[in-house]
C-alpha cells in the first residue's frame, strides 16, 4: 500500500473514531445547562401594541420575532409572557375593551418586506396573558390587524394577509361570535389578496372597515409585485355583506398598494386613510364614513414605503388631531393639513402602532423598530427602550477573548457586541456597545486579536481606540459585483488571517482589509427560470431583468 494512501486511510479513521466518541457523549455532562438572558437589553422591531382603558398602568405589546411583552407600571419594565407558545412572530395584539382579561394576539408579523417571519394562527387568553390557547387560522401566516367588538369580547375580526410567497387560501377578513371556537371568513377576494387591517366602528359596532391589500413577495430581496383588488371595504351588517369604498382615492391604475386608516371616536364620520400609491398617494380625509375622500396632504414622508407603514390614529376627543406612525411619528392638529413631527430617533426610526387611551388621550403607546415607549404626557416625555430586550439580530459570532464576546447586528439599531459575563454580578447596559458596522449582515471578530471587528458592508473597528475605518474593497465602486444586505463577512479557521467577503464573487484579505483579492469567478448563474412562486405576476419582462445572484 502506497504510504500517502496509508496516510489518508489512518487520518479517515481518526476522524471517525473522534466522531464516533464525539456522538457517544454523555447527557450528564452537559444536561444542566440552561438558557441565560445576555441581552442587549434594548428593543427591537415591534407591530403589535395595544393599552388597557380601564387600567392605564397596563400595556401589551406584539414582537416581530419576540412574542408577547407585558408592562403593568407605564413602560418602566416589560415581562415576557409569551416564550411558551411555538411561535415568536406577532402582527397585533389587543385587549377586549369589555373584559381586560381578554387578550388577543394574532401571529405573523404581516408585514411585506425582505426580511420577515410568519406565525401559526390567533392566540386567545382569558387571565391578561398568565396562559393562552390558538383559536385556528393557522395557515394564514401573516395576521396583520386584530379587532374586537367594543361590547361583546366574544365577536372579534381578523385580518388575514396570507402567505407571503405564494398563494394561499386562507386569507381576508375573518369573524368570530363564540370567542375564537370557530371562524368564518366573511372577506375574501381570491388566493393573492390578503387583509392587513381590520376595524370596527367605535360607536356603531356593525360598521366594520377593512383594508384589502394584494402583495406577493419574490424569492429575492426586495422583489415585490402588487395586483388590483387591494382596496378600502365597508360593511354596515357587521361584516357580512362588503361595499368596495373608491370615490376620491387612488386606484389600481395608480399604483395602489396598502392603505392604513381610522375612524375618530368623536365623530365616527370622519375618517383617515394614508394611501401608498405611485400617482396620487397621501393622507386623505372623509366627511360621509368613507363613502367620498379628499386628499389632505401628499407629503411623502407621511405615507412612503407603505409596505412597511401605514398606521394613523385619530385623538378620541378631538376629531382634527390625528397621528401617522412612519419613519417619523407626525401629528396634525388641522385635520390632516399641515404636520410636525413629534417623535424620531434615537429611540425610534421607523414607527409602526400607535394606541391612543380613550379616556386619557394625552397617554400614548408607540411600537417601532426600536420596541414600544409610553408617553403620559401627550409627548412630551416617553419611556425607555432599554428596558426590552426583542432585538432581531441577522447572524451570531463569538470572540476569542475571556471573559468572551458575543456579536451581531441589530435589525435597524446597528451592531453590537456583549460580554458574555459582567464584573459586577450581572450583565447590564455597560457590557454592551456599538462596533461600527451596520445593521445588516454579519460580525466577524478577529480570531488573532479580539480587539478588532470587521462586519457591515465593510468595516474594521478597533476597540482600543473606537475609530471605525471603512475597508470596502475598491472593486465594489465599479458597479461591476453585486451584494446582499446581508453579505457574508468571515475569517478562515484554518488561515485565521484570511478574511473572505462574499458577492457575488469571493474577496479575500490577509492583511486586514489594507487590499483585496478576487479569488473566484462569478458563482452565480448567468441564466434561471422564472420561479412559479410569482404565479400570476409572471411576465416578459422578468425574463431580461437585472440578476440577483449572490453568494
Amino acid at each position: 500500500m502506497p504510504k500517502i494512501f496509508q496516510r489518508v486511510v489512518f487520518l479517515f479513521l481518526l476522524l471517525f473514531s473522534c466522531f464516533a466518541e464525539a456522538q457517544n457523549v454523555s447527557t450528564s455532562l452537559y444536561n444542566m445547562l440552561q438558557w441565560r438572558m445576555i441581552g442587549p437589553f434594548r428593543g427591537g422591531r415591534t407591530v403589535g401594541a395595544c393599552g388597557v382603558v380601564q387600567q392605564p398602568n397596563v400595556f401589551y405589546m406584539g414582537v416581530n420575532n419576540g412574542g408577547v411583552w407585558k408592562t403593568t407600571d407605564f413602560g418602566r419594565t416589560w415581562v415576557p409572557i409569551f416564550d411558551e407558545q411555538p411561535t415568536g412572530s406577532i402582527g397585533d395584539v389587543a385587549v377586549a375593551p369589555s373584559n381586560p382579561d381578554v387578550v388577543y394576539a394574532v401571529s405573523g408579523e404581516g408585514l411585506q418586506r425582505p426580511d420577515l417571519s410568519v406565525g401559526n394562527g390567533v392566540y386567545k387568553s382569558t387571565d391578561g396573558g398568565k396562559t393562552w390557547k390558538n383559536t385556528g387560522l393557522k395557515d394564514a401566516q401573516q395576521i396583520g390587524g386584530v379587532a374586537i367588538d367594543p361590547e361583546n369580547e366574544n365577536r372579534v375580526f381578523v385580518a388575514a394577509l396570507g402567505h407571503p410567497y405564494g398563494p394561499n387560501t386562507e386569507r381576508g377578513v375573518y369573524r368570530t361570535l363564540s370567542g375564537g371556537k370557530t371562524w368564518e371568513r366573511v372577506l375574501y377576494k381570491d388566493e393573492n389578496t390578503g387583509a392587513i387591517q381590520v376595524t370596527i366602528d367605535p360607536v356603531h359596532s356593525n360598521i366594520v372597515y377593512a383594508d384589502m391589500y394584494e402583495g406577493r413577495l419574490g424569492p429575492w430581496e426586495n422583489s415585490m409585485w402588487q395586483g388590483p383588488e387591494s382596496g378600502l371595504y365597508k360593511s354596515t351588517d357587521g361584516g357580512t355583506n362588503w361595499t368596495k369604498l373608491t370615490k376620491g382615492l387612488p386606484t389600481f391604475a395608480d399604483g395602489l398598494g396598502r392603505i392604513g386608516f381610522c375612524i375618530a371616536p368623536s365623530n365616527t364620520k370622519r375618517m383617515y386613510a394614508c394611501v401608498d400609491a405611485t400617482k396620487g398617494g397621501g393622507l386623505y380625509r372623509s366627511e360621509d364614513g368613507g363613502r367620498t375622500w379628499t386628499l389632505q396632504s401628499a407629503d411623502t414622508r407621511l405615507w412612503e414605503r407603505g409596505s412597511d407603514f401605514a398606521e394613523c390614529k385619530v385623538d378620541p376627543k378631538n376629531e382634527d388631531i390625528v397621528y401617522i406612525a412612519n419613519v417619523v411619528t407626525w401629528k396634525s392638529m388641522d385635520g390632516g393639513k399641515t404636520w410636525t413631527a413629534i417623535r424620531g430617533a434615537p429611540g425610534g426610526d421607523d414607527y409602526h402602532r400607535l394606541w391612543i387611551n380613550p379616556e386619557h388621550p394625552e397617554i400614548i403607546l408607540l411600537a417601532s423598530d426600536q420596541g414600544a415607549e409610553i408617553t403620559v404626557n401627550g409627548g412630551q416625555t416617553w419611556s425607555s427602550w432599554y428596558n426590552q430586550p426583542t432585538a432581531q439580530f441577522y447572524h451570531v459570532s463569538t470572540d476569542n477573548a475571556f471573559p468572551y464576546n458575543v456579536y451581531g447586528a441589530q435589525q435597524e439599531s446597528g451592531s453590537i457586541g456583549i460580554a458574555s459575563r459582567g464584573n459586577d454580578g450581572q450583565i447590564t447596559f455597560r457590557e454592551w456597545h456599538s462596533v461600527a458596522a451596520q445593521e445588516w449582515g454579519y460580525i466577524a471578530p478577529d480570531p488573532l486579536d479580539p480587539n478588532l471587528i470587521y462586519g457591515g458592508k465593510l468595516s474594521r473597528y478597533d476597540k482600543r481606540t473606537g475609530q471605525a475605518q471603512n475597508i470596502e474593497p475598491e472593486a465594489v465602486s465599479s458597479g461591476n459585483y453585486r451584494f446582499l444586505r446581508t453579505a457574508p463577512v468571515i475569517f478562515s479557521p484554518i488561515d485565521k488571517k484570511s478574511l473572505y467577503y462574499a458577492g457575488n464573487v469571493i474577496f479575500k484579505t490577509t492583511n486586514g482589509g489594507n487590499s483585496w483579492k478576487i479569488i473566484s469567478p462569478d458563482l452565480t448563474r448567468t441564466t434561471y427560470d422564472i420561479p412559479e412562486c410569482i404565479g400570476i405576476y409572471r411576465d416578459d419582462k422578468l425574463k431580461n431583468m437585472s440578476l440577483h445572484g449572490v453568494i
